[in-house]
């Protein structure tokens, strides 16, 4: 999974559940993804195997891939 790709994700929950509250609180997902995508930035990491990830963010990823997947066959559709 590239860093570009979790950031992309991290957008799409944003999107879908804007932050909330005073201190712009992240969704669960995003949450969930801003925390390994920190640590890419941090470390100067260009990808990361999705199977080191939290199962949260796993399953974040997983429903934005899916969404993603499904925009492309429609785009191809047209």
């Amino acid at each position: 999974m590239t860093l570009n790709d979790i950031e992309q994700a991290i957008n799409f929950w944003r999107q879908r559940h804007p932050s909330t509250g005073e201190e712009q609180r992240l969704c669960a997902e995003a949450n969930a993804l801003a925390t390994p995508y920190a640590q890419m930035i941090m470390a100067h990491q260009r990808e990361i195997d999705l199977e080191t990830l939290p199962k949260t963010a796993q399953r974040a990823l997983a429903v934005w891939f899916e969404h993603r997947t499904r925009q492309a066959q429609q785009q191809a559709q047209q």
